[in-house]
């Protein structure tokens, strides 16, 4: 299978920048490599490998030294907008931020306003439910183009299909799907709860930037936010070697810059979910998907 890769250096894929090797890396440029994938899940189950797909700033920490599985990275990219029919349909490794940026600057659509500056692929943000102040991916969804890695047929399912619920979706429940391209319906606003928060502020001055993959842990309730759950427990600031929660908002696990290292996030994660189950007798659990 000569366009597999080996030994490739996937540290970049996570933007906490934990050092990782995938034993094998395969990138998805086209619609005809989508037909690629199916030899690559063949030979990977043969080898008894698992299979890991990402797109851009998938929201990943990489817990360990080498990876064992089969990388593919889905890097297909275009998107257009339907001013009249107010749809948008967009391939999966397109940014989120950009998508948001070009709506309101050539056609005056702000409905996803608060999208703006939110790092994240259209893959990753329907895959985990993105959000931003309350505004979910869900909300304006339609339906997704996918690759049914059990039958091996392209299907089109929709939002009933998609299973939505808070930070999470059939993608990502069951990791079933390779999603090709996605459909939005930005007719009108569709929030969980109504918020008036200025993001672009939030994001430049109350929000810390470097090696994060933003907020870590889901909120445990509406009245119960991650970032208060760690600051009462007092690890807000806390350091543990190269990994520390930021004083900007404790629920920002951070890592040092060309120092990261997964075990002392872990240790980190592993503290806080001690410290909270601790004081509120609930299990935090993590927004970021921790591949090890």
């Amino acid at each position: 299978m000569n366009y597999l890769q080996q030994n490739i250096d996937i540290t970049e894929l996570s933007n906490f920048k934990t050092k990782a090797i995938a034993k094998y890396y395969f990138e998805v440029h086209s619609r005809q490599d989508i037909y690629k994938i199916y030899e690559i899940v063949k030979f990977a189950k043969n080898e008894n490998l698992k299979v890991l797909f990402i797109w851009w700033w998938t929201n990943l920490l990489f817990a360990f030294d080498e990876f064992n599985w089969v990388v593919i990275k889905n890097c297909l990219k275009w998107w257009s907008y339907n001013d009249e029919t107010k749809i948008l349909e967009s391939y999966t490794n397109e940014k989120i931020w950009d998508i948001s940026e070009s709506l309101e600057k050539e056609y005056g659509q702000d409905i996803w306003h608060r999208f703006i500056w939110l790092p994240w692929s259209i893959g990753w943000a329907v895959f985990g439910n993105a959000w931003c102040f309350w505004l979910e991916t869900e909300g304006n969804f339609m339906d997704a183009e996918v690759v049914d890695l059990s039958t091996w047929e392209i299907k089109i399912l929709n939002k009933t299909n998609a299973n939505f619920t808070y930070r999470n979706s059939i993608f990502k429940e069951t990791e079933r799907y390779f999603i090709i391209k996605v459909r939005f319906d930005l007719s009108k606003m569709v929030e969980k709860y109504h918020s008036d928060v200025d993001n672009l502020d939030f994001r430049n001055n109350k929000q810390p930037k470097w090696q994060s993959c933003w907020s870590f842990f889901k909120n445990p309730s509406k009245e119960l936010s991650a970032w208060l759950a760690i600051q009462e427990v007092w690890l807000k600031w806390y350091h543990y070697n190269s990994a520390y929660f930021s004083e900007l908002h404790a629920n920002f696990l951070m890592s040092e810059w060309k120092n990261s290292n997964w075990r002392d996030l872990i240790y980190l994660i592993d503290l806080a979910k001690s410290k909270v189950k601790d004081k509120y007798w609930i299990e935090m659990e993590p927004e970021v998907r921790i591949i090890n």
